[in-house]
């Protein structure tokens, strides 16, 4: 009972400051870039207990927090493209320092090291690409597009916990993660749509579907939040089942790390930027 109140509590928290961060440009790039952060150094901290395995935290740490940043100042028109070179010096020298290290394996610290940067770095610093958009005139923030990838999958994860603990029958990826089942995955699914759809129609009657989406579009990109985001669990989880441990870090009480609380953020993000670049091009 008593990891229940203490889970559901850091859950209303958690909420709650993704909502408001969002309804504010500097709290959504101040948070998320403490997030992406936190999330490196959580990340890099596991793979540096690997056998053979030195990737540089503070380093690789440093440099995800500045392609945040450098996201967002070139994605609001702040700054011009010459701002990600920084970042591009810190990668070359991440990769020619291992000729200088003589580490035992440089080939896992390489590859660890431009996992923490693509696997996490990458997908957080996307959320600029969707929070901020050209309207012909001058380039404006919008905190609908990536509040909605987060609405969407707290509402999948609640309906397939829902469905699943009451229908689930047929698992879904047994190896990687046993409680996860089919049924609850569509009945999720079917949940987003629904509340996309729902969206659709408030964001009409009130005028501020910004990006312009029918109804299907915003039901398409519910899909693909579900679809890349239940992908983004199980490659979590199939990370922890790799290194032999329950959670990737205690941080948040009742919930894990930071990877356990974003595992799904980092592969729907892209996702969803994908999908809405594709739109435009049709």
């Amino acid at each position: 009972m008593k990891n229940f109140i203490i889970r559901t509590i850091t859950g209303v928290l958690f909420v709650a400051a993704i909502v408001t961060c969002f309804l504010n440009l500097r709290a959504m790039v101040l948070l998320f870039a403490l997030v992406t952060g936190m999330t490196i150094w959580e990340f890099t901290g596991l793979v540096n207990e690997r056998q053979a395995v030195t990737v540089n935290r503070f380093i690789a740490t440093v440099a995800g927090v500045y392609l945040f940043f450098a996201m967002a100042g070139y994605n609001s028109g702040l700054t011009p493209s010459s701002v990600f070179i920084p970042y591009l010096v810190s990668i070359i020298y991440l990769l020619v320092a291992e000729l200088y290290l003589k580490a035992e394996d440089p080939i896992h610290d390489w590859a660890y090291t431009m996992m923490s940067q693509l696997y996490i770095a990458l997908p957080f610093s996307l959320l600029n690409v969707l929070a901020f958009r050209y309207n012909g005139h001058d380039v404006v923030y919008t905190y609908l597009t990536p509040l909605s990838v987060f609405v969407f999958l707290w509402i999948n994860d609640a309906g397939a916990y829902i469905c699943g603990s009451l229908l689930g029958r047929h698992k879904l990826f047994p190896r990687v993660s046993p409680g996860k089942s089919w049924e609850g995955s569509i009945g999720g699914g079917l949940l987003v749509v629904g509340v996309a759809v729902l969206l659709w129609y408030l964001t009409e009657k009130y005028g501020v579907n910004e990006l312009g989406l029918t109804a299907a579009e915003w039901a398409g990109l519910g899909l693909v939040i579900v679809v890349f985001g239940t992908w983004g669990d199980l490659i979590e989880s199939l990370f922890k089942r790799t290194l032999g441990i329950k959670d990737s870090g205690n941080i948040l009480p009742g919930h894990g790390g930071m990877l356990d609380r974003f595992d799904s953020t980092l592969l729907a993000v892209p996702a969803a930027v994908v999908y809405l670049y594709t739109l435009t091009l049709f």
